[in-house]
């Protein structure tokens, strides 16, 4: 499985920011909710369709291209 798999970039989807699995939810976003001291089961309270990995995946992302989270 690649590491990355569940992160997608689609020009038409949130104008092009990289997004887990193209529901509209940004890497940027998830990055931004962990700096603010959320853990990773509040954001799933708060956003049910994501998966831990899912999270992770943003996670990793956001740290291997810090200029495109």
């Amino acid at each position: 499985m690649n590491r990355l798999d569940r992160i997608t970039v689609h020009s038409d989807i949130c104008l092009g920011q990289p997004t887990v699995r193209g529901i509209r939810i940004t890497v940027g976003f998830i990055l931004k909710m962990v700096n603010q001291g959320y853990s990773v089961e509040e954001i799933r309270g708060w956003y049910p369709m994501l998966d831990r990995e899912d999270i992770l995946q943003a996670l990793d992302y956001a740290r291997t291209h810090p200029c495109e989270a």
